[in-house]
C-alpha cells in the first residue's frame, strides 16, 4: 500500500495506509465516507469521520478513486477509476457498475475555450419493480 500511495504522489501516513488497505483489498467497490468510517471502526482503525472524508478526497485528487455524486449531497467513491457509468438503486442507496460500452452519449456541446472534457458521468436511477 505504501508504494501505491507514493506512486500517486501521497505520503504513506499510517491512516492513509490503513484506509487504503480497507479500500483496495478485494474487488472494486463503491463506498461513502460513512461506510468506510464504519468499516474502519470495526477493524479497530483509530480515525475520525473528518479524516476519512479528507483521505477519500485526497485519494480522488491523486487518481486512486473516482467520486460519483448522487443528488448533490451524497458522494460515493469508486475504486474502479476506468471510464464507466452506474445504476443507482434508489431504494437500497447502492451503486452498480454499467459496463463501459453499454451507454453512448451523443450531441455533447463543445467545451468552453481553453477547457477539455475529462469524463462524463451517467447515473441511471432504478428501483425494485413492484410485483403484481
Amino acid at each position: 500500500m505504501a508504494e501505491r500511495l507514493r506512486a500517486a504522489g501521497l505520503r504513506p501516513t499510517r491512516q492513509r495506509r490503513a484506509l487504503g488497505a480497507l479500500l483496495f483489498t478485494g474487488e472494486d467497490r463503491h463506498v461513502t465516507a460513512e461506510m468506510l468510517h464504519e468499516q474502519a471502526v470495526r477493524a479497530s482503525v483509530p480515525v475520525s469521520l473528518a479524516t476519512v472524508y479528507n483521505t477519500l478526497h485526497q485519494f480522488t485528487r491523486a487518481g486512486l478513486l473516482r467520486e460519483v455524486a448522487i443528488d448533490g449531497a451524497k458522494s460515493y467513491f469508486d475504486t474502479n477509476t476506468s471510464d464507466h457509468h452506474h445504476f443507482y438503486v434508489e431504494d437500497e442507496n447502492r451503486l452498480i457498475d454499467i459496463e463501459g460500452g453499454d451507454i453512448r452519449v451523443d450531441g455533447l456541446p463543445e467545451a468552453p475555450a481553453g477547457m477539455a472534457v475529462t469524463h462524463i458521468d451517467v447515473v441511471v436511477r432504478v428501483r425494485r419493480a413492484s410485483e403484481g
